[in-house]
C-alpha cells in the first residue's frame, strides 16, 4: 500500500441514523419513556373505569380490566414503535384504547347481560374487528377516499356528543353507594371543581405540565375527596404487588353480528384517525410517510385490537396527547415510546396500581371525563371546518349524519339502573331503543348513534361523490350543475364564471383548460391556479381590470362591487378614500385592490392602504394578486351560494361585512 493510500475503513462513509431510529442512553430512555406514560395515563385508564361503572362490573373485574388495559397498551405501543415484519409504522406513536369504543361497548355489554357476561360479546366483537383491520390493511390506503373530512369530522363530533352523558352520569354518582344521586351538592362540587382545575392548569401551566393537566386534575380532585371522607384507598393495601390477568379471563368470547359490525365501523373511523396521527408525527420527526407505512399502521392497530380482545381489553389507536408531546419535547426516537410500552407492561402486572385508579371517586372522574369528551367533540368540529361547505353535498352529508346519529343516540335503549331519590333506592327499568323497531340485520345501523352517523356519512359520501349523477349545483341559481360545467363551451364558461375574475378572459380560459372538474372545490382551485400562473403582463392586466376605491357610476353606486362597506360613507369619508386611491395609482400605475370583506370598518381600509404606499412596485403587485385571490374566493362562494338554496340560506345568516 502506497503512502498516499488510505485504509478502506477510513474512506467508507458512515451511514447516518435517522433521529427516529436513534437509541438514547439507558437513563434518558427510561426517564423519557416514563414521561410519555404520565402524559398518557389518565386517558388510558378512563376507558375501563367508565365501562366498568356503566355495565355494573364488580371491583375484582375492574382491577382485571385496568391491568389488562395497561399491559395490552404496552404491547400495542411496542408493535407500532418497534415493528415486526410489515406490522407497525416504526414511529414514536403511543397506543391507547380509543374513546370511540366507549358508547358501543357499553351498549353491547348491557344488551347481552351486562357485567362480566356482557363483556364476552364485547370481546368477540373486538377480536373480529381486529382481524378485519389486519386483513384490510393493504387496501386501506385505497379506502381512505371514502373517509374524507366531512365523514370523519361528523363521526368524531357524534362520538364526543355521545360520550358526554357517560361523563355526566359519573359526575352525579354517589362514590360510596355507586348509585346516581344528582341531588347531592358535594358530587357537583367534585365534578365541577375537577373540571375547572383542569381548565386552569391548561391555562397557566406550560410545557409538559400542561400536557398532564387531566392527570393532575384527577389527583387534586381525589385528594380533596379523600380529605372530605369521600375517597378511600383501603383496597390498595389489600391488593397484591404482582398479578397477571390471563387471556380470556372472563370466559370464551361470543360472536354477535350486530356487535361485530358496530366495532368494525368504529375501527375504520379510528384507523383514519391513526392515519392522521401518522402523517402528523411524520411531519414532526421529518420522515416521509408512504402507502406502505399506512398499511403497516393499520395492520398494527388491527393486531393490537385482536390481542386486546384476547387479553380482556379493547380497540387501540394512536394517542394524540403523545403526538403533541413528541412535538413539545423534540425527542423523536421511537425507542422512547418502546420504553414507555415496557413500563406500561410492568404496570399492567401490578394490581396495586389498578386499585389506586379504582379509588378515584366517580364525580371526580366524571368531571375529568366531561372535559375529555367535550374535547373529542371539538376535534370533530375542527375537522369539519376544513370541509368546503359551499358544496351543498358536504352540507347534506354532515347535517344528515349528525341528525341521524343524535336521533339514534337519544332514543337508544338504556341499561336497568338504580338511583338514589330522597335517600331511597329507586329501580329504573331499561327502555326499548329505536333499534327494536327494525328487524334482523337492519338493527346494525341503529345499534348506536356513532354507528348510525358513520354508516350514514359513508353511504351519503359514496352517493354524492362516487356514484354517477348530474353533480353539484355551481351556478345559475341552481340550474347549472357540475357535469354541465364540464360540457360547456369556452364562451359559455366565460359568461358563467367571468365575474369571478372581473371578466378577464385569460384567467377564465386557463381555468377552463383544467376540465373536467371533480367537484366545486376543484373548480375553485382552477381559478386560483390560473391567476397565479399568469405572466407579468397578464397579471398586470388582471390588476388594472379592478376599479379604484371610491369610484362611482353615473347614479352614484360603487363600481367596486366587493366594497359594500364603503357605500354608506359621508362626503368627507368618501373623499379620504378617493385621496388614497388617487395617491396609490399615481405611484404604482394600477389601482389599489383591497378585499374589503375582511376589513371590519373603512378606517382599516384606509390604514392598510396608506401603509402600503411606501412599498416597492413589485411588492405591491404581489399584494394586489393576494387580495384579488381573496376577492375571487368570496365571489365564488357567492356564486355557489346563489346556486343552492341550502347553502344560500347558510350564507344569508352571516352578517355582511363586505
Amino acid at each position: 500500500m502506497t503512502a498516499d493510500a488510505k485504509p478502506i475503513a477510513a474512506t467508507t462513509k458512515r451511514k447516518r441514523v435517522h433521529p427516529v431510529d436513534q437509541v438514547p442512553p439507558p437513563g434518558q430512555l427510561i426517564t423519557l419513556g416514563a414521561q410519555h406514560v404520565i402524559a398518557f395515563y389518565a386517558g388510558a385508564v378512563l376507558v375501563p373505569l367508565l365501562i366498568a361503572r356503566a355495565i355494573d362490573l364488580d371491583s375484582e373485574a375492574l382491577t382485571m380490566l385496568i391491568t389488562a388495559d395497561l399491559f395490552t397498551c404496552g404491547i400495542a405501543s411496542m408493535l407500532q414503535a418497534v415493528g415486526i415484519w410489515k406490522i407497525g409504522v416504526r414511529l414514536p406513536l403511543l397506543q391507547g384504547v380509543t374513546f370511540a369504543t366507549l358508547a358501543p361497548v357499553i351498549k353491547i355489554a348491557n344488551e347481552h347481560g351486562g357485567g362480566r357476561v356482557g363483556l364476552l360479546t364485547v370481546y368477540g366483537a373486538v377480536i373480529a374487528a381486529g382481524v378485519f383491520g389486519f386483513l384490510i390493511a393493504p387496501f386501506f390506503a385505497k379506502l381512505i377516499r371514502f373517509f374524507p373530512a366531512v365523514v370523519t369530522g361528523s363521526v368524531i363530533t357524534i362520538i364526543g356528543v355521545a360520550l358526554l352523558p357517560i361523563g355526566a352520569g359519573d359526575a352525579v354518582t354517589n362514590p360510596h353507594e355507586g348509585l346516581h344521586d344528582p341531588g347531592n351538592p358535594r358530587w357537583l362540587l367534585y365534578a365541577v371543581g375537577t373540571l375547572f382545575a383542569i381548565v386552569l392548569m391548561q391555562r397557566f401551566f406550560r410545557g409538559f405540565w400542561a400536557t398532564i393537566a387531566v392527570l393532575l386534575g384527577l389527583i387534586a380532585g381525589t385528594a380533596i375527596a379523600w380529605i372530605a371522607g369521600d375517597a378511600s384507598f383501603g383496597s390498595v393495601g389489600e391488593a397484591g404487588w404482582f398479578g397477571f390477568t390471563v387471556p380470556f379471563a372472563f370466559g370464551t368470547p361470543r360472536f354477535d353480528l350486530v356487535a361485530i359490525v358496530s366495532l368494525i365501523v368504529v375501527f375504520l373511523v379510528t384507523a383514519v384517525e391513526s392515519t392522521g396521527s401518522v402523517f402528523a408525527t411524520g411531519e414532526i420527526v421529518g420522515k416521509r410517510i408512504k402507502a406502505s407505512d399506512i398499511a403497516a399502521t393499520v395492520r398494527a392497530d388491527g393486531l393490537a385490537t385482536a390481542i386486546g380482545g384476547m387479553f380482556n381489553s379493547f380497540p387501540y389507536t394512536a394517542f394524540s396527547e403523545n403526538v403533541g408531546l413528541v412535538r413539545l419535547t423534540g425527542v423523536k426516537s421511537r425507542w422512547v415510546v418502546a420504553a414507555a410500552g415496557v413500563i406500561m407492561m410492568v404496570l399492567g402486572i401490578m394490581p396495586k396500581t389498578a386499585k389506586i385508579v379504582e379509588s378515584i371517586p366517580a364525580p371526580v372522574l366524571g368531571g375529568a371525563a366531561l372535559t375529555l369528551f367535550a374535547t373529542v367533540a371539538i376535534v370533530g368540529i375542527q375537522t369539519l371546518t376544513k370541509v368546503d361547505f359551499t358544496d351543498h353535498r358536504n352540507l347534506i352529508i354532515a347535517s344528515t349524519s349528525l341528525a341521524m346519529g343524535l336521533y339514534v343516540e337519544h332514543e337508544q335503549s338504556s341499561a336497568p339502573s338504580t338511583v338514589l331519590e330522597n335517600g331511597q333506592r329507586i329501580s329504573v327499568p331499561a327502555q326499548p331503543g329505536v333499534d327494536q323497531a327494525v328487524p334482523g340485520i337492519l338493527q346494525i345501523p341503529f345499534s348506536t348513534g356513532i354507528t348510525m352517523a358513520a354508516i350514514t356519512a359513508i353511504l351519503l359520501n359514496i352517493l354524492f361523490f362516487h356514484l354517477g349523477g348530474r353533480g353539484v349545483a355551481v351556478a345559475g341559481g341552481g340550474d347549472i350543475r357540475l357535469d354541465e360545467v364540464n360540457k360547456m363551451s369556452l364562451q359559455q364558461f366565460r359568461t358563467t364564471f367571468g365575474d369571478v375574475v372581473q371578466s378577464v378572459t385569460w384567467v377564465a380560459d386557463r381555468a377552463y383548460e383544467q376540465r373536467p372538474f371533480a367537484d366545486a372545490h376543484d373548480l375553485r382551485s382552477a381559478f386560483q391556479e390560473a391567476m397565479l400562473t399568469g405572466s407579468d403582463a397578464e397579471q398586470l392586466e388582471l390588476i388594472t381590470a379592478f376599479p379604484d376605491l371610491g369610484a362611482e357610476d353615473d347614479i352614484g353606486d360603487m363600481t367596486a362591487v366587493d366594497h359594500k362597506s364603503l357605500q354608506h360613507l359621508d362626503d368627507e369619508e368618501l373623499q379620504r378614500v378617493v385621496e388614497l386611491a388617487t395617491a396609490y395609482r399615481e405611484k404604482f400605475g394600477f389601482p389599489l385592490v383591497v378585499c374589503a370583506r375582511e376589513a371590519e370598518r373603512y378606517e382599516r381600509v384606509l390604514r392598510n392602504g396608506w401603509s402600503r404606499i411606501d412599498n416597492s412596485t413589485s411588492s405591491e403587485r404581489a399584494f394586489a394578486l393576494i387580495e384579488i385571490a381573496k376577492i375571487a374566493n368570496y365571489r365564488f362562494d357567492d356564486l355557489v351560494a346563489d346556486a343552492n338554496p341550502l347553502t344560500s340560506a347558510r350564507f344569508g345568516r352571516i352578517p355582511d361585512q363586505s
